[in-house]
């Protein structure tokens, strides 16, 4: 049998985590039972700087039960580096880790395939949705979007896959050794190679509480993990710089021929729309190199990505 960890990154899910905390316990009750988990499994919150009762409430789960675990973050540092924290900390105790969210949205009956795919000699076993009928229109187009765009620009990312997944004593091992500052878990886990498995399945409303991904941290999101995988959209600028260039050539030898034929009309029209063309297209192409060279800055300083303050095991 294997020693188990359910990672739970958490972040202001004091209205969440009771009813969260009942069905992890009855799940873990329930693979020890059946002979897929070891009874030193552990249910491990992470408190990413959370500024309700979340720690609290955790500290009382574990006076109650063995089997539930916490680590806290000195501040908040993101939901990605809280994920990253408490799969380096289950990495010293167990030999899988499934990490999940906190609401609960993702279907924790599958964990039992998860954990058959890695008997079977899977370390990395990937959580992927159905289909995606609990989310708005908007969110489904641009998640949907967004998995396309990260594909086209070459990025091996999974298909509707998020964090839900289970990590292996040496995948966990391996993502040990990747030092990016800017996290996208989505996007290196599945270059640390070994052999994979899908599960497929079905993502319920949330029970409680609001979404900690509001639009903007999504979009913030996803441009880190498009600037974090891919240099596609630097070539993307060049040949546009090369296009335009093209084009300016076209319009000098036109308006020259035009002088020249005596047809020249002085107009303001086509020289403002010019000059704002122009002007937003390079903006935004300064506005691309900055992110790039943003993130440059960010490795270089090689700041810590989290801090520990308090673990309870």
């Amino acid at each position: 049998m294997h020693i188990v960890y359910f990672v739970v990154p958490c972040f202001n899910e004091e209205e969440a985590l009771s009813e969260t905390n009942r069905r992890l316990l009855i799940k873990l009750g329930q693979l020890v039972d059946s002979g897929r988990a070891d009874e030193k499994s552990r249910i491990l919150y992470v408190d990413d700087g959370s500024r309700d009762r979340t720690w609290d409430i955790i500290m009382g789960f574990h006076s109650e039960c063995a089997s539930v675990c916490g680590l806290k973050l000195a501040h908040n540092a993101g939901h990605q580096n809280a994920l990253l924290a408490g799969l380096m900390t289950a990495r010293e105790y167990a030999d899988c880790a499934i990490s999940l969210d906190a609401d609960l949205q993702d279907d924790i009956e599958v964990i039992d395939e998860f954990i058959d795919q890695y008997n079977r000699g899977c370390e990395v076993v990937y959580g992927v949705r159905n289909k995606r009928e609990t989310d708005t229109f908007f969110k489904r187009v641009t998640a949907q979007g967004f998995y396309k765009v990260m594909k086209h620009l070459g990025v091996d990312i999974i298909y509707n896959h998020a964090d839900y997944r289970l990590m292996g004593k040496s995948a966990l091992d391996a993502l040990r050794d990747y030092k990016e500052v800017n996290l996208f878990l989505r996007g290196i886990v599945p270059l640390i190679g070994y052999k994979s498995g899908i599960v497929y399945y079905n993502r319920s409303e949330r029970q409680a509480g609001e979404s900690k991904y509001p639009f903007k941290k999504m979009i913030s999101f996803a441009l880190d993990g498009i600037t974090s995988f891919s240099v596609k959209p630097l070539r993307i600028i060049s040949n546009l710089g090369i296009l335009i260039s093209f084009l300016s050539i076209i319009g000098i030898l036109y308006a020259l021929i035009s002088y020249l034929a005596g047809v020249a009309v002085p107009g303001w029209t086509a020289i403002v729309a010019s000059i704002w063309l122009l002007g937003g297209i390079q903006l935004l192409c300064i506005g691309v190199v900055g992110g790039y060279i943003g993130k440059i800055y960010s490795e270089v300083k090689s700041r810590p990505r989290y801090n520990i303050e308090e673990f309870i095991d």
